[in-house]
């Protein structure tokens, strides 16, 4: 940072001794006027917009002149003064060269140009900006005074004496005082902070003034050869310049201490991430005051310190994603890693083949072209995977986070899956909630963690059939980058949506199981009720009519003739019942003609033109496989001719380990809007009942397609 030297200048030039230079009036150990070490961390504001391109192609173009020219010139007049400073004559040569303002004008400038381009009002970095500007003119400012005051133009050294103490003030007072205060989000702490504004821009400006109008020194003790004349020096000053400069050096120091303090305990309120965020500035900034603070014997440990400053900020906003530049730097690291790569291997296979061939011309450059050819893409890669590990952890890698919810889906059963593995995807994905919606009437909503106002929301589609919704809260402290968050998610999507079809699976299995079991009561109860109301009266009807005509029979035989003609009716009306009772158990038709044969009869009751398409052996089905079989495809022919306008179907009954039971159309295809109706419920819930699936979809042609798949064993069980 800007440094300035111990000693009496009562009668000093303008500006400060640059570089660690003694004061005239009393050479000896250097004691600094000021430190200007920023301290700032990155803020955990939001990233920049999802699909927002290249950061500096986003900017305005004043914004990013000023940020480029600003940085350019910092490091350009830093690097000029090192090597002005470093030809200088003995005589003219600084007495402590390697102070904290050489750091500062390479470093925090070139730092805050980085951060200035990946977001939009980062107050700390304009600041960083500002003041390592201020360094490197102070370096440069120096430089240029002893290199005019051994050319013999003392005038103009004077002048350049001007400049490099503006910059001294400047620097020191944005980047040991200012800078602090504003991290790391680009506000103060409170207003009561206000004032200590107010008083460092004024300490400041007085600084300044005192700077521009001190007396000259006597030639007594002055340490350059030649004493450089201050044209707007004040001599009524001479008595009072000492007081003063002690008394603004140690309200500078105060200022700057309470500026730490500021920043210390922002960092004691603030939440676990946010502190670990402003403690890597915040330890390197005390660790420079540790050295600066220690002596000038402790110089260059104090410049190194001061350039690992603007290191941690960048350090706290990789680490933490707080600008939202993670997906820059990371391909950048990935690039860097390929070129070196693909380069080595490239010279490699070259001098090697120009040491093998004779013919390298031809061969050598084609060999090592291909040899890095195949190389290239799995470097890609490796260096991809190992660049997102480093930069996210373990908690951003997809590999780990697929594994996570494997590990999570295989031990949990399906009630308790989808909230283990809503709570694995928070974690992974670093939002603040999570929350996934089923398509389901009988099952709420799982969530973990607040959604937020306005979650994102990502359908969830299992095989091409719509199943729920993941819905995603805002960003959490471990922020990810547009395009990372969006490969997470693409690999976590089919995880979910394959819980959330195994939840309507069991929910439909489990509304099956009480339908068939309130199914089978109600049949209990409708045959009970038959039995005895219809076939019970009816035979105890019978039994009286036997009885009376008997009584007749010797005495009126006409009597007993009708008797036993209505006898005969009722007998005809019990057998009609107990066969509507025994089809509606199992259709006759299946005994008598087999399922092909039963379907065929379906076929060919109407319209439209039905086709009737076997393969393999059906005539020793189990029962319950082929009841449901002919159920399933007379609700499917049943469909087609009320809703579907067909003019021609096809049922498909082919036998492997399972039977499958097809029903095609080619009429105009399912609604916009499905809608489950009994009949196709009813298809569900058979092949449920033995253990089988029922599909309707699309026909690849045009028009609908039921495919019901029966398994065999279980239908004999």
């Amino acid at each position: 940072m800007c440094t300035k030297e111990r000693g009496r200048d009562a009668a000093a030039p303008a500006v400060p001794e640059a570089s660690g230079r003694k004061t005239p009036e009393a050479p000896g150990p250097a004691r600094r006027e000021s430190t200007a070490v920023p301290a700032a961390s990155s803020s955990p504001r939001p990233a920049r917009p999802e699909g927002a391109g290249p950061a500096f192609a986003s900017l305005p173009a004043a914004r990013l002149v000023v940020i480029v020219v600003v940085a350019a010139t910092a490091v350009t007049l830093t690097v000029i003064g090192i090597v002005i400073t470093m030809n200088l004559p003995p005589e003219w040569f600084p007495g402590i060269f390697v102070t904290p303002d050489l750091a500062g004008g390479l470093t925090f400038p070139v730092v805050a140009a980085f951060l200035l381009a990946h977001r939009s009002r980062p107050a700390t970095a304009w600041l960083m900006s500002a003041g390592g500007l201020g360094c490197a003119v102070n370096v440069f400012g120096s430089a240029m005074m002893g290199y005019s005051g051994a050319s013999g133009d003392l005038a103009a050294a004077g002048y350049y004496r001007y400049a490099g103490g503006i910059g001294w003030v400047v620097g020191g007072t944005l980047l040991a005082i200012v800078l602090p205060l504003y991290s790391p989000d680009g506000r103060l702490p409170s207003r009561r902070w206000r004032p200590l504004v107010v008083v460092a821009v004024a300490v400041m400006v007085v600084e300044t003034v005192r700077l521009v109008v001190r007396p000259a020194p006597p030639a007594k003790g002055y340490p350059l050869p030649q004493i450089i004349p201050n044209p707007l020096a004040i001599d009524a000053l001479a008595p009072y310049n000492l007081t003063i400069q002690n008394f603004l050096a140690g309200l500078i120091n105060l200022l700057a201490v309470l500026s730490l303090l500021s920043l210390a305990l922002r960092a004691r309120r603030a939440d676990p991430v946010l502190r670990r965020q402003i403690a890597w500035p915040l330890t390197a900034f005390a660790v420079y005051v540790v050295f600066l603070l220690a002596g000038s014997a402790w110089n260059v440990a104090a410049t190194i310190a001061t350039g690992l400053i603007p290191v941690a900020i960048a350090f706290s906003v990789l680490r933490y994603r707080l600008y939202g530049i993670d997906t820059v730097v990371s391909r950048a690291f990935v690039a860097a890693g390929l070129i070196s790569a693909v380069s080595a291997v490239y010279f490699g296979v070259g001098a090697l083949a120009g040491l093998t061939l004779s013919d390298y011309d031809r061969i050598g450059g084609l060999t090592a072209a291909l040899f890095a050819g195949v190389v290239f893409h799995p470097l890609r890669l490796v260096l991809r995977r190992w660049v997102d590990r480093l930069m996210y952890g373990t908690h951003g890698d997809p590999r780990a986070l697929a594994a996570r919810l494997a590990h999570e889906v295989g031990g949990a059963d399906p009630a308790n899956a989808l909230a283990a593995v809503t709570a694995v995807i928070r974690d992974g994905l670093s939002v603040t909630g999570v929350a996934v919606e089923v398509d389901d009437p009988g099952i709420r909503r799982v969530e973990a963690g607040p959604l937020g106002p306005a979650p994102r929301t990502v359908p969830l589609v299992w095989h091409g059939e719509p199943v729920g919704r993941l819905l995603l809260g805002a960003p959490g402290p471990r922020r990810f980058a547009a395009a990372h968050n969006d490969r997470l998610i693409a690999v976590v999507t089919p995880y979910v949506a394959d819980v959330v079809h195994a939840v309507r699976m069991t929910a439909d299995l489990q509304r099956s199981r009480e339908r068939i079991l309130t199914a089978r009561e109600e049949e209990r109860r409708r045959l009970r009720r038959d039995l005895h109301d219809g076939l019970g009266h009816a035979l105890t009807d019978m039994a009286m009519s036997i009885n009376m005509a008997r009584i007749s029979m010797r005495t009126a035989p006409a009597s007993a003739d009708r008797l036993l003609s209505e006898l005969r009716s009722g007998m005809d009306a019990v057998g009609q019942e107990i066969r509507e009772l025994v089809y509606g158990l199992r259709p006759p038709t299946l005994d008598e003609l087999g399922l092909a044969g039963a379907v065929r009869a379906l076929a060919a009751e109407g319209e439209p033109q039905v086709a009737v398409e076997t393969e393999g052996d059906l005539s020793d089905l189990p029962a319950a496989a082929e009841v449901a079989a002919y159920r399933i495809a007379q609700e499917g022919l049943t469909n087609i001719r009320k809703h579907a306008r067909a003019r021609s179907a096809v049922v498909s009954l082919r036998r492997g380990e399972s039977l499958v039971v097809r029903v095609q159309d080619d009429g105009h295809g399912l609604p916009a809007v499905p809608r489950s109706g009994i009949g196709l419920l009813s298809m569900r819930e058979r092949a449920a009942e033995l253990g089988g699936t029922c599909v309707i979809g699309e026909a690849p042609g045009g028009g609908t397609v039921v495919e019901a798949v029966l398994p065999i064993s279980a239908a004999r069980m």
